[in-house]
Order: structure tokens, then sequence, then C-alpha cells
């Protein structure tokens, strides 16, 4: 019989102030975390001669980004994956002490955010997009890791030697711990895919295309061993993957038209 490892109990909270609710969760911390690593690699590729951009430039896009997942994210999860209880409930989403953060809204939060940005300091989006998309991985993984001690979003039953059992599943049964598979390819091997790329010049765009793709692709990926949030859509696959082909479809779009307008630019005659 597998001997399977079963977790402890973790207190999600680190602590709190008074007999408040107002504290500091596990979850927090990791986002915390992943927002100074963010603003350490951005001021540090600031700082290079031919960047464009200046520290307060990236302080304003990384409080604009930090805004937008956070509210994009909230709304994503109630209105993806919680819309039955928001309608009984409206008040549940500005509940955000009860946790649930959706990526997909979250992405477009920072969408926005960089559209908003981008205007605001007249820069093109695309150059925004690039410079911002690989310093995201690194917080997404440490975003999965604080889903792991809050012992929530875990996988499905399995037999593998690796399975564990959560306290927080009713069942107490043996499941993939799906949190870890998404820290290593949607943090590990997403961030370094992303910063080889951009050791050489790409064409303005495909930096986010590719990130698009990338993240996509692993989401997809595991969602075959996470336990569904919702019932499947249209009964051929869940709503995180049905979420997940958009993103994938248009990287593919968009690192297209990135590399065939740079070709299109490269073959124009010069101008006499």
């Amino acid at each position: 019989m597998n001997q399977y490892l079963v977790l402890p109990h973790f207190d999600p909270t680190i602590f709190t102030i008074g007999d408040s609710n107002i504290g500091l969760r596990w979850y927090g911390l990791m986002y915390l975390l992943g927002f100074i690593f963010a603003r350490w690699l951005a001021v540090r590729r600031a700082a290079r001669p031919t960047s464009g951009w200046t520290v307060e430039q990236v302080d304003s896009l990384l409080f604009n980004g930090f805004m937008g997942v956070f509210i994009g994210g909230r709304v994503g999860d109630v209105f993806f994956y919680n819309i039955d209880h928001f309608l009984q409930e409206p008040s549940y989403l500005f509940r955000v002490w009860e946790g649930g953060m959706s990526f997909h809204g979250g992405l477009i939060g920072v969408i926005i955010a960089m559209i908003w940005t981008s205007h605001a300091q007249k820069r093109n989006f695309w150059q925004t997009t690039d410079f911002v998309a690989p310093l995201i991985p690194f917080g997404l993984g440490l975003g999965r890791i604080g889903n792991f001690i809050n012992l929530e979003l875990w996988g499905r039953q399995t037999d593998v030697p690796w399975a564990m059992i959560f306290p927080t599943d009713p069942q107490l049964l043996p499941r993939h711990p799906s949190q870890l598979y998404e820290a290593f390819l949607e943090g590990l091997v997403l961030f370094a895919i992303l910063n080889l790329f951009i050791r050489k010049s790409r064409p303005t765009g495909s930096v986010a295309g590719l990130f698009l793709i990338g993240y996509g692709i692993f989401r997809f990926i595991v969602e075959y061993v996470r336990e569904p949030e919702t019932e499947s859509f249209l009964g051929i696959m869940t709503r995180g993957q049905a979420l997940c082909l958009p993103m994938i479809i248009g990287g593919v779009l968009i690192m297209a038209w990135a590399y065939m307008r740079t070709d299109s630019s490269n073959s124009a005659p010069a101008k006499s």
C-alpha cells in the first residue's frame, strides 16, 4: 500500500492586527515578493543605456499593473468561476479576504493597465508589453506556492508516488500537487524561456506573444491533472482550458504579425 504524504493544515494567515480580519496572508506575501522581484529586475533593465525607460516610468507601470492584477483577478474569479455565488450575494465581489483570484481576469486587468500606461507615457503598446512579459512568470510561480500553502486548487485523484493528501479535501484522497506543477512550469520554466528569448533583439510584440503561448500551453496541460473548479466547458474541456485557447491562438497571431512586419520592413526598398 502506498504511503502518501499527508500535508499539515497550514494557517493561511501569517498574522492579524488585533481581533480584526486585517493582516498578512501567505498568498498576499507571495504576491508582494513577486512584485518586489519584478521591480528589482525592471529597474535593473531600465538602467541600461538603450532601454528607453526611466525608474519613474517603471514604477508607474508596475503600480498600474499591480492594480490591474488585483482588480482584474478578483473580478475574473467571481465572473468566470463564481457567478452563481455573486448573483446570490453581490457583496461577495468585495470580500477579497476570503480569497479567489483568476489569472485570466488578472491578465485582462494588466492589459487594460498597460494600454492606459502606454497612452500616458506616449509609448507603443507592444513595447510596454514586451518589457513587462518577462517580469511576470516569477510572480506567477510564487502565487502557485501561495495556493499550495493555502491548501487550495489541488489536483485530481491519482496514485503516483508523489501524490499528496490535502487536509482541506473532504474526501482526503491522494491527489496531484498541481499547484507545484504550475509553479514549476508557469513560474520557473516560462521565466527561463522568456528571459533567454530577450537576450537577442526581437521584433516588437514577439515577447508578449511568446508569453501568451507559453502560459496558455502550460496551463492547458496542467488542467488535465487539476481538479476542475466548475463544470466542464461544452463537455469537452475545463473552463481553464477554454480560457487558455484564446491566449494560445492570440499569442501565435501576435508573433506571426511581429515577424511578418519585421520582414516586410527589412525588405522594403530604401528611399533615396
